[in-house]
C-alpha cells in the first residue's frame, strides 16, 4: 500500500489508503501525454483481468479563460456484454484528486465488471487526476519544517500552496479551471464524445459533491445516479457537532466490549485529555525524509489529523483507542507511521487544494463551523486543509449559486453506512432531502467504502443500473473489533 498526501480527504499512511486514492501506477504504466487509446487488458491489484479500452477527449483547461491550454482527459470503458445496453455508467472517484482508474484495480473491480452485464461501465480520470493529470508535480518539501500543530501546519499549507500556483501559473497551468464547475462541465463533455443522450452517475464521497453539480447543470444528460458517502454543495467542511455525533455512536459501539470499555470508560474523553495536553507541551515525534529524520513537535491538531484519517472505515476504526492509550501514556513513537515521510505531511498537489478552494464554504455555515469548533473533540482539523486555506487563492471561490441546494427528481439509489466517519450521517441526511425519487441503502456497521463493505451491495447496484426501483434495504455488518493494546 501507499503513504499518501496529508489532507482532508486522504489518508495517511500505508495501512490506511483508501482504495479510490491509491497511485494509479498498475493500471496506467505511463505518463498520460504517453498513454495510447485503444484496448488493452485491464489487470486489478488482485490478478484479475477484463477486457477494457482507454479513450480520450480534450477540454478546455480552464473554460472562463479563451486563453487557456486545452488539455487531454483519459478514462478506461470496460465494455458491457448486454444485448441492448442502458445509457453507460460513469464512475466519480472520491478525493478530490482519487483516479477513477485506480479504483478499478481496488476492491471496487468486482463491481464494475459486474455493471458489464447492463451497460459500459466508465472509469473516468477526473481533471488533474491519472490519466488526465497535467498539472506539474512539485518538488519534494524541504526545511525548515514546522511543528505538527494547527499554527505550524496552516502557516506552512497557505504558504506554499500561493509559492505552488505562481509556479504552476508560469509553467502555463490555468489553475483556476480546477473546480468542481468546471469538472462537471468535463463529465457533459464526456457524454457528446461517447455520442450518447445520457449518461448514468456512479460515485463515492467527492464523487457525490461532483455529481450534484452534474445535476445542477446537466440535469437532462443524466439518467440514474448511484451515490454513497454523500457529501452536499456546502458541505466540503463538515460541522464539527457532527463528528461529536459520530464519535458519541463509536463509543457506544466500544461500550459493547467490555474489555475494552473497561480499558476506556469513556473514548471522547479520553481523546479530549490527549489532545489538550499535546497542545499545551507538544511531543517529540520523528518524521523519515530522503535527507535523514526529522525531528519535530506533535501537538493535538497533529493527532486529530490521524483521527481524522482513522475514522473513515472500521478496520481503521478499530485501531484507534490503542493510539489514544498509548498517547495518554506518552508513548508518541507509533504515531509517526500513520504520517509517513514528511514529503506526505508537507506535499501539495494542486488540483485537490484547488477543487476544495473552489467549492468553499458559506459565511454562515462558517461561523457555525467556528462556533462549534471551540468546543468538539476534532475542534477544525477534521476537513484540514479547509477552511485553513480560505482566502490563500484570491478570486477562486465558486460563490453561494454553487453551494445552494437542488431538488432532484433524477432516480438515485443513495447508500450510506453508520460507522462512516468521514461524511457523517446527519450530514448525508441533509443531501438525502434534496432528492424526490430514491431508494436508500444503509449498512449497519459499515464505513465511508460502503460500495464493497456489503455482498448484497453489488446485485443491488446491477438491478438499479437496468432500470429496476427498489425497496429501501438495511443491512447489517458485525462491529469492529477494537484494538487497546
Amino acid at each position: 500500500m501507499t503513504h499518501i498526501a496529508l489532507n482532508r480527504r486522504t489518508l495517511l499512511a500505508a495501512g490506511l489508503a483508501l482504495p479510490a486514492l491509491s497511485l494509479a501506477g498498475r493500471a496506467l504504466a505511463q505518463t498520460p501525454a504517453q498513454t495510447p487509446a485503444g484496448p488493452f487488458t485491464f489487470t486489478a491489484r488482485s490478478g484479475q483481468t477484463a477486457p477494457a479500452e482507454r479513450g480520450f477527449l480534450e477540454v478546455p483547461e480552464d473554460r472562463n479563460d479563451p486563453r487557456s491550454r486545452r488539455i487531454r482527459l483519459g478514462y478506461v470503458r470496460f465494455p458491457t456484454t448486454a444485448p441492448n445496453p442502458g445509457p453507460p455508467i460513469v464512475y466519480l472517484a472520491g478525493g478530490p484528486g482519487g483516479s477513477g482508474a485506480d479504483a478499478a484495480t481496488g476492491p471496487r473491480f468486482p463491481i464494475f465488471t459486474a455493471l458489464t452485464a447492463v451497460a459500459d461501465v466508465i472509469a473516468f480520470d477526473q481533471r488533474g487526476t491519472g490519466l488526465s493529470a497535467h498539472i506539474p508535480a512539485r518538488p519534494d518539501p524541504t526545511g525548515p519544517f514546522p511543528d505538527l500543530t494547527r499554527a505550524g501546519l496552516t502557516g506552512w499549507y497557505r504558504d506554499d500552496i500561493q509559492k505552488a500556483w505562481v509556479d504552476w501559473t508560469r509553467a502555463g497551468v490555468a489553475m483556476a479551471g480546477y473546480t468542481t464547475e468546471q469538472n462537471a462541465d468535463d463529465i457533459e463533455d464526456l457524454r457528446r464524445h461517447l455520442g450518447v443522450e445520457r449518461i448514468n452517475l456512479w460515485g463515492i464521497s467527492y464523487g457525490t459533491h461532483l455529481a450534484l453539480s452534474v445535476l445542477k447543470r446537466h440535469p437532462d444528460s443524466i439518467g440514474r445516479v448511484a451515490l454513497a458517502s454523500l457529501e452536499g454543495q456546502d458541505q466540503t467542511v463538515k460541522r464539527p457537532a457532527h463528528i461529536d455525533a459520530f464519535l458519541d455512536r463509536v463509543d457506544a459501539v466500544l461500550g459493547q466490549d467490555p474489555v475494552a470499555r473497561a480499558a476506556i470508560p469513556d473514548l471522547p474523553a479520553l481523546m479530549r485529555r490527549v489532545h489538550a495536553r499535546l497542545d499545551a507541551d507538544p511531543a517529540p515525534i520523528t518524521l523519515a525524509s530522503a535527507a535523514g529524520p526529522v525531528a519535530l513537535k506533535l501537538g493535538g491538531f497533529g493527532v486529530q489529523l490521524i483521527t481524522a484519517a482513522m475514522v473513515a472505515n472500521p478496520p481503521t476504526l478499530a485501531r484507534l483507542p490503542g493510539l489514544y492509550l498509548a498517547l495518554d501514556a506518552g508513548r508518541t513513537d507509533g504515531a509517526a507511521a500513520y504520517f509517513g515521510g514528511v514529503t506526505r505531511v508537507f506535499g501539495v498537489s494542486g488540483m485537490n487544494e484547488a477543487m476544495d478552494m473552489a467549492s468553499g464554504i458559506s459565511p454562515a455555515r462558517l461561523a457555525l463551523v467556528e462556533q462549534e469548533a471551540r468546543t468538539a473533540v476534532m475542534g477544525d482539523a477534521h476537513n484540514y486543509p479547509m477552511p485553513h486555506l480560505l482566502g490563500a487563492i484570491p478570486g477562486l471561490d465558486l460563490g453561494e449559486d454553487f453551494r445552494r441546494p437542488i431538488t432532484i427528481d433524477t432516480p438515485a439509489l443513495l447508500l450510506t453506512g453508520s460507522l462512516d466517519g468521514r461524511t457523517p450521517l446527519e450530514e448525508q441526511a441533509e443531501v438525502i432531502d434534496q432528492f424526490r425519487a430514491k431508494s436508500q441503502i444503509h449498512v449497519e456497521n459499515a464505513g465511508h467504502n460502503v460500495f464493497e463493505s456489503h455482498p448484497d451491495i453489488t446485485p443491488l447496484l446491477v438491478r438499479f443500473f437496468a432500470g429496476e426501483t427498489l425497496p429501501d434495504t438495511r443491512l447489517t455488518l458485525p462491529p469492529p473489533t477494537f484494538t487497546i493494546g
